[in-house]
């Protein structure tokens, strides 16, 4: 097996859109698909060039998660060179744009900032197109997509990964230690584990799935870690450990602030990301949620409902 990373630098804390040319034997699989942007175009087809290839030559599509920096060329590949793509169930319903999924992902959220004392703001995010409760008709993908239902494709171990995204999943091949994990692990950042609701419109308790599946990725034993941002990890154990560390460390933080009287998620949000609250509202009310989630999963803290709003506190 042989590895072609393809690197389009960011400007921002991301560093870099990664994605992949896997090639074995009898095949040429790209996993993940970057921007829909000519960088990640340009940067796709030099790295085919370089190393005697042609679009032609790939073989299939393997996608970790439905986030459009990850899925971003698969319309622009399809379109001229017809390939089977390949996701997590979860994934193809977003992915595909299926209208019912779509009409209950807003009210999805709509409800929860309400639950959530988030109040005008929340409305006026459910409505902000700009946001990525949103699914854009024009981010759609318009080929077949195949439901990733075994634990074995194309040489490699599929498991499923969820936290940053309920239906992320990491390809590893076990004679390399090599894993791909979308964006599972970032060498220079914490992932983000982010609150959106299942296949059938539950909650995800996104930040407990996220430290579950470090856990899974720790007993791995991986030597790399091809990340969908930043530099390829090596020897990534002790990483993974710190990235679970973190996620008690800031609980904690979290349970303070709720000893020093803040009840509501919004309320939480608002003291502690000030400005960003409303700017970065979505990743903002991702990670308070899912924290207060996760705590209230350990047995720290407790809810109650009150005038449709959920209060918080500590046991």
């Amino acid at each position: 097996m042989e590895v072609l990373p393809i690197v389009v630098p960011a400007s921002n804390k991301l560093k870099s859109f990664n994605f992949f040319l896997v090639q074995q034997e009898n095949s040429l699989t790209l996993i993940d698909a970057g921007l829909n942007n000519d960088d990640c175009w340009n940067s796709l087809q030099k790295t085919l060039k370089d190393h005697d290839y042609t679009l032609t030559d790939i073989t299939e599509i393997l996608l970790t998660h439905h986030h459009r920096d990850h899925v971003g060329l698969v319309n622009r590949i399809v379109l001229t060179h017809s390939i089977p793509v390949y996701a997590h169930p979860y994934a193809i319903l977003v992915l595909k744009r299926d209208k019912e999924y779509v009409k209950m992902r807003v009210e999805f959220f709509r409800k929860l900032y309400r639950e959530m004392g988030c109040g005008e703001i929340g409305e006026k995010q459910v409505a902000d197109y700009r946001n990525p409760i949103i699914l854009n008709e024009d981010k759609k993908i318009h080929c077949e997509i195949q439901g990733i239902t075994n634990n074995q494709l194309l040489g490699f171990d599929i498991f499923e990964i969820p936290g940053h995204a309920p239906d992320q999943v990491a390809f590893y091949n076990k004679e390399c230690k090599w894993l791909f994990a979308g964006d599972l692990l970032i060498e220079q950042i914490s992932s983000k584990a982010m609150i959106e609701p299942n296949y059938d419109g539950i909650r995800t308790k996104s930040l407990v799935q996220q430290k579950q599946s470090l856990e899974k990725c720790l007993l791995l034993n991986a030597e790399l870690v091809f990340s969908g941002h930043g530099m390829i990890i090596e020897k990534p154990v002790d990483l993974l450990k710190k990235r679970i560390k973190e996620i008690d460390e800031k609980a904690s933080k979290y349970i303070n602030m709720i000893k020093s009287g803040f009840t509501t998620a919004s309320g939480i949000a608002q003291v502690r990301y000030k400005d960003k609250y409303e700017k970065q509202f979505f990743t903002t009310m991702s990670e308070v949620i899912g924290y207060l989630d996760y705590i209230e999963f350990q047995g720290n803290i407790k809810k109650e409902m009150k005038k449709g709003i959920w209060h918080y506190s500590c046991n």
